[in-house]
């Protein structure tokens, strides 16, 4: 099964992964390289790191298409893994599904054709773990030429080599290794503590001719050293990087997990998701919310969100539960209970929680950056925009919670978790925003950091305050 990596390397001093590059299906982004001649055309091997962001339909981690009976593509179909080869009509399409949008994946996929026994000619490995369990399964011939690995054929990330399909989502650590069929443990290991699968360093590998390593170190949009799709094994076979730029280069990776917009929460909401799911937009006919992957307990965290278009029906702020009603608006008083369910929200107006509260916060409009402050050791939210906080308010204030909204303890509330909360109170229009929980979608100016130097925001995060990561929740929450 998938796992949220937590921060068990931060204490080891483990391996850390600095970057990922996001992709967004809406823009077809995509990386490409011509092959040269390969060390060893029946042997090589894949690894890449990913974390899903759409699901339900078909898409695609690599390709090639040189005609319709010389391509291969290597995709989510739907939310089964399948790698298809029409030159020698082999296919392989997992049992299991990939679902979940919170984690991310380890895939290697080893090839060596010149096995004897077909199924040992085409391996593949989920987070250190051979899978065995497949829909369909059908291996080259023995000896046969390995499509990807072929010569002359344009190599693709995350495009189907004769269609679209573009992949949404996060993919780091991206490996190929030509002319060797390796085990999972040549680039990742199970952290003897919590037993989880993560990555190990893999620069001393023999990369072979047509290899690469995708570290996403640089930013650039050139194929070159410089650039989102700089190789780094040595070999410099850089990819040329189609519709990406810098501020896609994230800091969510497979050794630190940001939170995102959980896309798996929106049966009510139907709200439309992109960027990574950072950037949404609110269906105008629902008056309710979506949640973030990650909720706390415990600990002060902080995040932001830029309102691209606020259409006046915006609401922001924390819940407890998800939506459970197309009505069910953030700060909804009639869904109440004993314990707070809805949590404090912010509204485009400026109000707190209930159309009546007394805590009121300045109106905010389109191009507004939020700032959320959540303190779980005094039970109070802090909310402000453009680098102001509401209310005269001070996230350092502590037990006195100046200006704050005040908020139930945990122990009040129906889950024992407060997650970001984001969404609309009133239907007719829709509202589109962008949520940042420290590798944002947008173009920052400023570049503020919170106390261990993670996240990348417009305001400065108050003391003691955090972004929501895996690392950081390992420390903190």
């Amino acid at each position: 099964m998938p796992f949220i990596i937590p921060a068990n390397t931060l204490a080891s001093g483990g391996f850390d992964v600095a970057n990922s590059l996001r992709f967004n299906d809406g823009s077809s982004d995509f990386l490409n390289r011509t092959t040269g001649t390969p060390t060893l055309a029946t042997k090589c091997t894949f690894s890449l790191w990913v974390k899903r962001s759409a699901l339900g339909s078909t898409k695609a981690l690599m390709g090639f298409h040189s005609s319709d009976s010389n391509r291969g593509n290597f995709v989510f179909e739907v939310d089964k893994l399948e790698l298809r080869m029409f030159d020698t009509s082999m296919q392989l399409t997992t049992n299991r599904l990939f679902r979940d949008v919170s984690a991310w994946y380890h895939i290697v996929l080893a090839i060596d054709t010149t096995q004897g026994t077909a199924s040992n000619r085409v391996k593949l490995y989920i987070n250190g773990v051979q899978e065995t369990s497949f829909a369909t399964s059908s291996y080259p011939s023995q000896d046969s030429d390995f499509g990807f690995n072929k010569s002359g054929i344009v190599f693709k990330t995350t495009q189907k080599g004769e269609q679209n399909d573009f992949f949404d989502g996060y993919i780091s650590e991206f490996v190929m290794v030509d002319g060797l069929a390796l085990a999972p443990t040549d680039f990742g290991e199970f952290d003897e503590d919590s037993g989880i699968w993560k990555p190990i360093k893999v620069s001393g590998l023999t990369f072979g001719d047509n290899g690469f390593y995708l570290e996403i170190k640089g930013a650039g949009t050139s194929a070159n050293s410089s650039g989102l799709g700089a190789d780094t094994s040595g070999n410099t076979n850089h990819f040329a990087v189609n519709n990406l730029t810098a501020v896609d280069q994230s800091t969510d990776t497979c050794t630190n997990n940001f939170a995102t917009l959980n896309s798996l929460d929106n049966y009510y909401a139907a709200t439309t998701f992109s960027e990574g799911n950072l950037k949404a937009v609110t269906n105008s006919g629902n008056e309710t919310y979506n949640i973030a992957t990650i909720g706390v307990a415990s600990g002060k965290w902080y995040w932001e969100v830029k309102i691209v278009n606020s259409s006046t029906n915006g609401t922001y702020g924390i819940t407890d539960s998800v939506s459970r009603g197309t009505s069910n608006f953030l700060g909804d008083d009639a869904y109440d209970t004993a314990y707070l369910k809805d949590g404090k929200v912010y509204r485009d107006s400026g109000y707190v929680s209930g159309f009546s509260n007394a805590n009121t916060l300045t109106a905010y409009d389109t191009g507004a950056i939020l700032m959320f402050a959540l303190d779980l050791t005094n039970n109070a939210l802090y909310a402000g925009h453009n680098g102001t906080w509401g209310n005269s308010s001070d996230p350092t204030s502590g037990a006195s919670k100046t200006g704050a909204i005040p908020i139930d303890a945990i122990t009040s509330t129906g889950t024992g978790f407060y997650f970001p909360a984001f969404g609309e109170w009133t239907g007719g229009a829709s509202a589109t925003y962008s949520v940042n929980f420290g590798s944002p979608e947008f173009a920052i100016s400023s570049g503020n950091t919170d106390g261990n130097g993670y996240g990348n925001f417009e305001y400065a995060v108050p003391s003691s305050y955090y972004s929501l990561n895996t690392k950081n929740l390992a420390e903190y929450g």
